[in-house]
């Protein structure tokens, strides 16, 4: 995984690429009628219900923009909301806080729904010990984002990206010549570029699982696609070999089930693609 400092750095190049893109040469509608010596106050109002998150996230932004902004916290990332919550309220010059409105918002809206997703998926494996996992399948230019809210609403993040675990699926292992030629090669690289990056294989059916046990080194195997009967039958035969992981559809209805199989992992990319933002606004106070 990538280290905190890394993510850091993503962060922060996430506000300011947004704050090029939405604010250019200048707030123009902002300039045009409201005094730069102007002061305001404005709070974040629910409206709508699930988990909150890019609280943090918010004060990044409105920090960025503006230093001298003052944010007053009253819902932390994590906690659940209902509408007509207040979350926080920020306050300092009138123009900063305009600047800043639109991107908080977007940023805390999507968050905030991917957060809602999580609990549900996290609250549904109660007990089971499967833990919930992301995926890349995330919006351009905001992973680190999305990943962050994964983690508020309680999932863990899988590889960030292509640089930091090595995943062989399906079509790695194709044009690699097989499984048993796709881990060794991998291995060969890891060893000549001096890296040290877990590995993780894709099975289609049982027979690859059985082919992927004959090497060593593998840290996690996907049970992708897989059927509840053939996933048992999986978890049975990798034991205690390496760790599973179960992906492929899996929804709500299905989440249960599969954890039931014994896995300790499901990926599920609807996380991040498949989810409705959190209606929330910044009104003045």
């Amino acid at each position: 995984m990538i280290s905190k400092e890394q993510f850091e750095k993503e962060v922060k190049i996430i506000i300011a690429n947004a704050i090029r893109e939405d604010v250019g040469d200048g707030d123009h509608s902002s300039l045009a009628c409201i005094p730069e010596s102007s002061q305001g106050k404005a709070k974040l109002l629910v409206k709508d219900q699930g988990i909150i998150a890019g609280v943090e996230f918010a004060k990044q932004v409105f920090h960025y923009v503006d230093p001298k902004l003052q944010v007053e916290t009253l819902i932390n990332d994590g906690s659940p909301v209902k509408f007509g919550d207040i979350v926080f309220y920020v306050e300092g010059a009138s123009q900063s806080i305009l600047k800043a409105e639109r991107l908080v918002l977007n940023a805390m809206q999507r968050m905030s729904a991917i957060a809602t997703k999580t609990k549900t998926f996290v609250d549904l494996l109660e007990g089971t010990g499967t833990k919930i996992l992301d995926t890349r399948k995330t919006t351009p230019g905001i992973r680190a984002l999305e990943k962050w809210a994964v983690k508020i609403g309680g999932g863990e993040n899988h590889r960030f990206a292509l640089y930091d675990m090595i995943m062989l699926k399906d079509n790695h292992i194709d044009f690699a010549g097989g499984i048993t030629n796709a881990i060794s090669k991998t291995q060969d690289y890891l060893k000549r570029t001096n890296r040290d990056l877990k590995i993780i294989v894709e099975a289609r059916n049982l027979n690859e699982i059985e082919e992927i046990l004959k090497s060593k080194g593998v840290y996690r195997i996907l049970i992708d696609n897989f059927n509840y009967e053939d996933t048992r039958k999986a978890v049975k035969l990798i034991g205690n070999q390496c760790l599973t992981e179960s992906s492929g559809g899996i929804n709500e209805k299905t989440v249960r089930k599969y954890a039931e199989c014994g896995v300790d992992y499901i990926s599920s990319g609807a996380l991040t693609h498949s989810v409705y933002n959190m209606d929330l606004s910044l009104k003045a106070v």
